[in-house]
């Protein structure tokens, strides 16, 4: 879950987030509709500034690369793509692959875990403007009148209400290629259990971004934090009253306007208390 992102923000957007006079045509990362994990490509990242409590707008590679050091041993680009997109071993068994594109915030800082330094002490926030979810939906044999085996799927726009971009917390890494010498950051962001709305969305896990308030964000990129509160601030849960969505063309990765709003008259509204007015474009509105 949680791997397609969109980093789109106007040049007013960015002066009020950064607070000075830069041009965003110096920043083309983030001039994206729609960042696709799975391509591995670069997203925009608030990485904080050595012994500041500043920050600055990077490209990093979304893919976390593990210490080479550690498990799994990645020192080349060659051996990377086979992690990330599985790869037959000596006696020809098939491994599957790892992205590291999501890290699990309950476990993210336990012993042996690939992101735990990383929680530990490179800390850094995902400037989002909308993530993408598909809701899974069993429909019913006319014949038997039960559940189709196979899920027709649905993808929503999940954002913030009120918010042109919000942020999502996350962890990187350096990482060299042994070689050509080149040297990036690589990134992943957290994941945590989905609230009200965002559980019945991505139904099929139950998952979601952790996306932070203001507050929270400046703690996780520039507070002292010990395990407990690392965890606490990664698992945090966004009220699903602050939660705004709707529902995209099932094509839209491919379409030149990825967040134009598709109506599907079958689909079932999400469910809220209290009832909602409307079910065309999804956004929670109460009687």
């Amino acid at each position: 879950m949680c791997y397609y992102n969109g980093t789109k923000v106007t040049r007013a957007e960015y002066i009020r987030l950064k607070h000075l006079e830069k041009l965003v045509a110096n920043y083309k990362f983030i001039d994206r509709d729609v960042i696709n994990g799975f391509d591995f490509g670069v997203t925009a990242i608030l990485k904080p500034m050595k012994d500041k409590e500043d920050f600055d707008i990077v490209p990093m590679e979304w893919g976390f690369v593990p210490d080479p050091l550690g498990w799994p041993f990645i020192e080349t680009r060659e051996q990377l793509f086979k992690v990330r997109r599985g790869y037959k071993d000596a006696r020809g068994k098939w491994n599957e692959g790892i992205n590291f594109l999501n890290a699990v915030s309950e476990e993210i800082v336990k012993p042996g875990k690939v992101y735990r330094k990383a929680a530990q002490e490179r800390r850094c926030i995902f400037l989002s403007s909308g993530y993408f979810e598909w809701r899974h939906i069993f429909p019913m044999n006319k014949r038997t009148g039960e559940p189709l085996k196979t899920a027709k799927k649905y993808p929503y726009r999940v954002g913030q209400k009120g918010r042109e971009y919000f942020w999502i917390a996350g962890v990187w890494q350096e990482w060299t290629d042994a070689d050509t010498g080149e040297t990036i950051d690589t990134c992943a962001l957290t994941t945590t259990s989905g609230n009200l709305v965002t559980s019945q969305i991505h139904n099929s896990k139950s998952r979601m971004p952790t996306m932070l308030t203001d507050e929270l964000a400046w703690e996780w990129m520039f507070g002292k934090l010990d395990d407990k509160r690392i965890t606490e601030i990664a698992s945090f849960n966004l009220p699903w009253e602050e939660i705004s969505y709707y529902t995209l063309a099932k094509d839209f990765l491919s379409s030149h306007e990825p967040w134009k709003e598709h109506f599907y008259p079958e689909l079932p509204p999400i469910e809220v208390p209290g009832g909602e007015k409307t079910v065309s474009h999804g956004q929670v509105e109460l009687f």
